[in-house]
């Protein structure tokens, strides 16, 4: 029978300590109530006794949101303890994660001090906080390069004091799976009260097994994991939560359950991206605008008739509607085919044949091919093709004022004009551009990438569509911002169905 597996949160926490990713209190709660939304059974706020800020932020998180645990990290301190204590004192299920260094590393060049004293001071960090708040988690700091006899003993310790979550980070993400399986095994079978706590995984991502060491902590009898969203978090990252839930929901045979609502990951992914600043690698496993796009012929021809021959998760599961065939140079018939009849083409063998001939031709000159340039390739069989082009843009806008924005749109055989304001010159650019097009359209996402050094620096901007339920890309590239902007919007507006 399968047992819950408690998903424990720190994208507010270890995920907010990244450099750029800081956030405001009000930005704070946007994310807190996303996770509660989602489905995150512990939500860790913050680390109170850092900052004026944080120990607010954790306040206002107690009183936002109603279902998750918060939970608050401090040191094996007393004064640590108390003010997050304090700063818990609206949550309706509160919990201290307090610890130390238990590896020799820690104790000799961190702490300067002995196992003896750090043992002395773990336990009594557990009772304070035990007699303030609801549970305590303890975190034995650097366990994945502990002595196991030590870390054995000091956990006894900390649980027989009053810890009900007993939390094993691999700090510096050194360990390999089958090394931090085994340490969560010999703890299972040598802590002789461990009956009376939970196992915690707290991975990071330094050699890139974070997700691979949590999952093995988990069939070696973990019952918590400690994760961020989009693994963001210090040096490499954390465990990724959409990797764990994901991996656990396709593998049947790991014997946890989870209460995450899997169809909100994209979403929630989404959200702490733009918050924090923080694009997402298009590779990114579950969440990455690639996970779910196919451009190789055979997996094409695969996906078209089967989506299980080349995908492990249904899209829809993790709430991205549906899989991608994009075109390139290493795009098959099937592709094609499957594209022209979106754009209600419908084409004999022979004459698929010969437009595929053409488009290879294309497709080697060009990394990604558009609705605009399906239409053209397709010239003597069609007739009017309705794609649009930038034919002109000027705008204006000063800091702290409204900009302006006019643009000329050729689509198909006319011109368009179009006039709009809007917060800065790129948002009143998109809104003209939006005035002139039939389709209603919204964009999901937007991201800035430097190509070149320099004052004169080439930008490439990616943007996505979203269009009944359905993503385009479109892609810009300009040393002006405004004007990649602008090209991007227009060519994913060139991959929408005809209308």
């Amino acid at each position: 029978m399968s047992e819950k597996l408690w998903i424990f949160d720190t994208t507010l926490r270890d995920g907010e300590q990244v450099p750029g990713c800081q956030l405001d209190t009000r930005e704070k709660i946007v994310v807190a109530k996303a996770l509660e939304e989602l489905g995150v059974d512990i939500l860790e706020a913050g680390f109170p006794i850092s900052s004026p800020g944080d120990f607010n932020s954790v306040v206002e998180i107690s009183k936002a949101v109603d279902r998750p645990i918060i939970c608050a990290l401090s040191r094996a301190v007393e004064k640590d303890i108390e003010v997050a204590a304090e700063a818990l004192r609206f949550a309706k299920r509160s919990r201290i994660h307090t610890g130390i260094g238990v590896s020799g590393y820690h104790i000799q060049h961190k702490l300067r001090s002995t196992p003896e004293a750090v043992m002395e001071k773990a336990i009594k960090a557990v009772k304070l906080a035990r007699n303030l708040v609801e549970e305590v988690e303890f975190y034995a700091e650097d366990a994945g390069r502990a002595d196991p006899e030590f870390l054995t003993r000091i956990l006894e310790a900390v649980i027989k004091a009053g810890a009900r979550v007993v939390n094993i980070p691999d700090t510096t993400g050194y360990c390999l799976p089958e090394q931090y399986g085994n340490i969560i095994r010999h703890l299972k079978e040598n802590v002789s009260n461990i009956d009376q706590a939970i196992i915690a995984t707290h991975c990071h991502n330094d050699l890139g097994l974070a997700t691979a060491n949590s999952l093995s902590g988990v069939l070696n009898g973990a019952r918590q994991v400690e994760v961020t969203m989009n693994g963001i978090g210090e040096r490499a990252g954390n465990t990724s939560l959409e990797e764990v839930v994901m991996a656990i929901k396709s593998h049947k045979e790991i014997p946890v359950y989870t209460d995450i609502n899997t169809k909100k990951i994209y979403e929630t992914s989404r959200i702490i991206s733009k918050l924090m600043n923080m694009p997402i690698q298009p590779n990114k496993a579950i969440v990455g605008r690639n996970a779910f796009a196919h451009s190789s012929g055979i997996h094409q021809d695969g996906v078209l008739k089967n989506r299980e021959n080349y995908e492990i998760m249904d899209p829809k599961d993790v709430g991205v509607e549906e899989s991608s065939i994009v075109l390139t140079a290493r795009s098959g018939r099937a592709a094609l085919k499957h594209h022209l009849k979106l754009l209600g083409f419908e084409f004999e063998k022979e004459k698929l044949d010969e437009i595929y001939e053409g488009f290879l031709v294309l497709a080697d000159a060009k990394r990604d091919i558009g609705r605009k340039d399906l239409l053209s390739l397709l010239g003597e069989h069609i007739e009017n093709s309705p794609f649009i082009s930038l034919e002109q843009i000027t705008y204006q806008g000063k800091e702290g004022e409204e900009a302006s924005a006019e643009i000329s749109l050729a689509i198909g055989d006319d011109i368009k004009q179009g006039v709009s304001k809007g917060n800065g010159p790129v948002d009143a650019v998109i809104k003209a551009i939006k005035q002139l097009i039939s389709q209603e359209v919204i964009l999901d996402e937007f991201l800035i990438q430097a190509m070149t050094k320099g004052s004169d620096d080439t930008c490439k901007v990616h943007m996505r569509l979203m269009h009944e339920g359905k993503p385009y890309h479109g892609f810009g590239s300009e040393t002006d911002i405004v004007l990649a902007s602008a090209k991007a919007f227009v060519d994913a507006l060139n991959k929408l169905p005809v209308k």
